[in-house]
């Protein structure tokens, strides 16, 4: 009986070590979502601009669109920001554009010197961005016609990312 003792230790670090080994496989940058496939959380959040109208859930009903959480402050929101123009040009869905945790007049400013892709842009002050689950900014979510996430990207959108992911996801949910 004792011998089976001896066996508990090495048996607990083999099953650590798999584990281990098994969390390696993993692509570090997927991060998945709980709200994918389910209807967007309800907000309603004040415009950027004074002159401007707010954004909220019911906006985003009755067409597929994007939603993109940015910041002034943010380096990789920069990044994507020309990317976001130039989707905004191509005019396949509207962009609409969630503020999160910045100064109003930080964000106006970036706005006004990198273009505006943005349909409708909302402040928040944090509590919208845990709602959508959002760890970070940049994140992107398309939303079907029926106020569903249908996908989430973490990180600055590319040009790939666009061509290959968002507008055929787009395509598919606008047939």
């Amino acid at each position: 009986m004792r011998g089976w003792i001896y066996l508990l230790p090495a048996t607990a670090f083999g099953l650590l070590a798999t584990g281990f080994y098994l969390g390696l496989e993993r692509d570090p940058n997927l991060l998945p979502s709980a709200l994918i496939d389910h209807p967007a959380p309800q907000f309603s959040l004040p415009p950027l601009a004074a002159s401007a109208a707010g954004f909220s859930t019911q906006d985003l009903m009755g067409h597929v669109s994007i939603v993109n959480m940015f910041a002034s402050w943010c380096v990789p929101c920069r990044e994507e920001h020309a990317v976001l123009n130039d989707f905004a040009r191509r005019g396949k869905v509207p962009i609409y554009g969630i503020d999160y945790k910045d100064e109003r007049a930080d964000a106006e400013a970036w706005i006004g010197r990198l273009g505006n892709p943005y349909a409708r842009i909302g402040v928040d002050a944090g509590r919208v961005a845990i709602d959508w689950g959002v760890y970070g900014v940049p994140e992107t979510f398309v939303v079907d016609r029926h106020g569903r996430i249908r996908y989430k990207h973490v990180g600055p959108l590319t040009r790939e990312d666009v061509d290959e992911t968002l507008l055929p996801l787009i395509a598919r949910l606008e047939r």
